[in-house]
C-alpha cells in the first residue's frame, strides 16, 4: 500500500527518524562515559579496599556487569531505531557500493569530501 505524503508530512517523518537516531547516539555516548567511570571506580575500590592487584581488579566480573546488562538494553534500543534489516541487508550492500563508487570518482577528479 503506497501512501501519498505531503511535503510537510515527509519532513515531519524524516525529522522524527533523525531524532530517534540522535537519541540512540546520545544514549550510546552516555553508556560509554558512565561505564568507563563506573569501571574506574570499581577497579580503584577493589585495589584500595580489598588489596587486589590491578590484574585481579580488572578481571572481577563487577567491572563488566554494568557494561553487559546495559549493553543488552543498548542492543534493543539499536534494534528499535535501526531495525533488523538495517545492517547487511541487500539495500545496505547496494548503498555501500554506490557510496564507494562515488568516493572513488571524487578521488579521481581530485575533489575530496
Amino acid at each position: 500500500m503506497e501512501r501519498d505524503y505531503s511535503e510537510e508530512q515527509k519532513y515531519l517523518l524524516a525529522k522524527k527518524r533523525v531524532d530517534k537516531i540522535k537519541g540512540f547516539y546520545t544514549h550510546l555516548l552516555v553508556y560509554v562515559a558512565v561505564n568507563i567511570f563506573i569501571s574506574i571506580v570499581i577497579i580503584v575500590g577493589l585495589m584500595k579496599d580489598d588489596n587486589h592487584t590491578f590484574v585481579q581488579a580488572i578481571s572481577n566480573f563487577g567491572v563488566y556487569a554494568t557494561w553487559l546488562f546495559w549493553g543488552i538494553g543498548m542492543v534493543f534500543h539499536w534494534l528499535g531505531v535501526f531495525g533488523t534489516k538495517s545492517f547487511f541487508s541487500k539495500n545496505w550492500e547496494e548503498q555501500k557500493i554506490k557510496e564507494y563508487l562515488e568516493e572513488l570518482k571524487r578521488k579521481e577528479n581530485g575533489s575530496f569530501k
